[in-house]
């Protein structure tokens, strides 16, 4: 064997573990990634169903797996900026957030939840889909109390996005999500419109009976 081939062999025996032991945190990386995007999806049901407790319990659990994750991928800080990493972080903000818009809670800090910045405002918007969700649910339920509220607290947080005009490198999808969140913000508008219409039309025909 040629002196170049044995060097090479040299070298790849000493790629392969490298590479190995990357793929090996990234298969790890990634099952932990479904599972915190499965706890934050239950945590935001019971959102919903107002079982704040349990939400809570099971956004505990995500943010263990969060904080493993960074810790265990600290040396592989390809995996820790990509995609799947991303996702996970997005889901867990947005349904931290969402729980505290609803709770009427303070908002949770990026730093605070352990998410990039760019998951973080990706998280923002995506809340504002939930926030419509629990005006419609409001709606069912004839309660108006908090709608033009949280409506108001959609539109807020669209301000704050549309400020955030930085290169997909950098936001990582926030324009799409900006401007579905404008989508978003008119169809509950309209609904609320309606419905307010509806429920004040009631009340004079009530009132005239």
């Amino acid at each position: 064997m040629s002196k170049p081939v044995e060097d090479l062999e040299v070298i790849a025996a000493k790629l392969r573990p490298c590479f190995a032991a990357e793929d090996e945190a990234r298969e790890k990386a990634l099952r932990s990634c479904r599972q915190v995007i499965r706890y934050s999806a239950d945590a935001i049901r019971a959102v919903h169903r107002q079982e704040h407790g349990k939400a809570k319990q099971l956004f505990d659990s995500a943010h263990e797996l969060l904080r493993e994750l960074s810790h265990d991928l600290a040396g592989h800080g390809k995996l820790l900026h990509s995609g799947f990493i991303h996702d996970a972080q997005k889901e867990f903000a947005e349904g931290r957030i969402t729980l505290a818009l609803i709770a009427g809670e303070d908002l949770p800090k990026p730093k605070t939840l352990g998410v990039s910045n760019a998951a973080y405002l990706d998280g923002l918007g995506e809340s504002v889909g939930e926030l419509r969700r629990y005006i419609l649910d409001s709606l069912r339920r004839d309660d108006f109390s908090r709608c033009e509220e949280l409506l108001t607290v959609m539109d807020e947080i669209y301000g704050i996005l549309i400020t955030m005009d930085f290169p997909e490198l950098l936001a990582h999808g926030l324009r799409r999500t900006t401007d579905a969140v404008r989508g978003i913000i008119e169809r509950t508008r309209g609904d609320l419109t309606v419905s307010l219409r509806q429920k004040n039309l009631e009340t004079k025909l009530k009132d005239l009976s």
